[in-house]
């Protein structure tokens, strides 16, 4: 069994090759067979890959699932695919950052997903994850500021930081440290 996310259309169905699927809350969703590239129920360990297929925020909703019976693994991100599939918990922008946060943590020296940016980053649809020596990051009111900071010389993790722009704490249009200050200047 796999812990793993998933993105749906708001009413919990998927597309998949012209074929419809409506998930189910509380119960197993099951399936034949599982191959990434043709069938099964898909998912990624990587919550920043389900971007690749539901990138609106606003027009999608996102989950924790369990992935179990019959795995496969391709290498497309962090992309499986399984025979069974349980929903477990809907995912908030602030939950689904700090989760992506977590995967990086515990694979530091995989790829970045696209959406992870180097150094310095300004919020897109509601979020940014930086990741740097020194990362520094901004954002609008209600966005998620995602932040991973590297040891000099390697890509080990040191400290991640995780602000919503509250307009009170977190201010809107301010460049920010993963330790919640703000800095003056963008990343060199």
């Amino acid at each position: 069994m796999i812990i793993a996310y998933k993105a749906f259309d708001k009413d919990l169905s998927c597309t998949s090759r012209g074929n419809r699927f409506q998930y189910r809350l509380g119960v197993w969703n099951e399936e034949e067979a599982a191959n990434c590239a043709y069938n099964g129920f898909h998912c990624a360990e990587n919550p920043l890959d389900c971007l690749s297929y539901y990138s609106d925020w606003s027009n999608a909703v996102y989950y924790m699932v369990l992935a179990d019976g019959d795995i496969d693994e391709d290498a497309y991100g962090s992309r499986i695919s399984a025979t069974r599939l349980k929903l477990v918990k809907q995912l908030n922008l602030a939950e689904f950052i700090a989760h992506s946060l977590r995967y990086i943590c515990e694979h530091p020296m995989r790829s970045n997903n696209a959406r992870v940016v180097d150094n310095e980053g300004e919020a897109q649809n509601g979020f940014v994850v930086v990741r740097g020596k020194n990362p520094v990051a901004k954002g609008k009111t209600g966005d998620v500021l995602g932040f991973v900071k590297e040891a000099a010389g390697s890509r080990e993790v040191l400290e991640i930081g995780l602000f919503v722009v509250d307009g009170k704490e977190i201010l809107p249009d301010t460049w920010y440290l993963a330790d919640g200050s703000i800095t003056e200047r963008k990343a060199a």
